[in-house]
């Protein structure tokens, strides 16, 4: 089974500073179909203008993470953390019992363009925490890279569920290949140009939900990728 969520079809959330495509229902679009898949609850692709940004706000037991694709975010929270993430850092913060937080575009110029990923996570009621890791993406050229996982492993940041998060840039000519266990299914968001997944082309802003065990990511040009391995 592989289905494709074309990116065409996501929901919109367009406001003066602010423009947002729902992969899964979120705030005021709502569609019974798109509930999320499997612990995947949300996938959100921001742009934010230049100094703009969500105010301080609340969220309590979901594991987000971010990941940033052109520009620089701020993050505050209630725990007292303050950062600047950039391209090739991955943020991860557990909601758990509850925290506030902001994130804000410091540029004068530029928008900042990033994916927030909400996950559900397998325990409820967690203290909340934070964390920050940067990455070499160009790893993600040579095999899947992980950047997200229930173990602190390989620099991966920890998130409370038996879900991972992999990178993959396959460069032109190159394939990458990815193996799910029995069981398990993969939901592969499509962040930047192009790849054939076992030949079918799916491009940037697609989703698509699949449980074939052995994938091939290829591209003509250049592409960059997430896998979620979902249980």
């Amino acid at each position: 089974m592989t289905k494709i969520r074309k990116g065409s079809e996501r929901g919109r959330t367009r406001i003066d500073w602010l423009d947002s495509r729902h992969t899964f229902s979120f705030g005021d679009y709502y569609e019974p179909s798109q509930m999320g898949f499997r612990q995947l609850r949300v996938i959100n692709e921001d742009r934010v203008k230049a100094g703009t940004g969500f105010a301080t706000h609340s969220h309590r037991d979901m594991e987000i993470v971010t990941y940033l694709l052109e520009g620089s975010l701020q993050h505050k929270d209630s725990l007292g953390n303050g950062s600047t993430i950039e391209p090739g850092d991955i943020q991860r913060m557990s909601a758990g019992t509850g925290i506030q937080h902001s994130e804000f575009n410091p540029s004068e110029s530029q928008s900042v363009h990033f994916l927030q990923i909400w996950i559900t996570p397998n325990v409820q009621g967690l203290p909340p925490s934070y964390e920050q890791r940067a990455f070499d993406l160009s790893a993600g050229a040579q095999r899947p890279l992980l950047l997200a996982g229930p173990q602190p492993s390989d620099g991966a940041v920890l998130i409370h569920q038996d879900a991972r998060i992999y990178l993959v840039t396959p460069s032109r000519g190159k394939s990458i290949g990815f193996e799910l266990i029995a069981g398990r299914q993969a939901w592969l968001q499509i962040a930047r140009g192009s790849i054939h997944l076992n030949g079918q082309l799916i491009e940037a802003g697609d989703g698509v939900a699949t449980d074939e065990r052995s994938l091939e990511i290829a591209t003509s040009d250049s592409a960059e990728a997430l896998i979620f391995d979902l249980a």
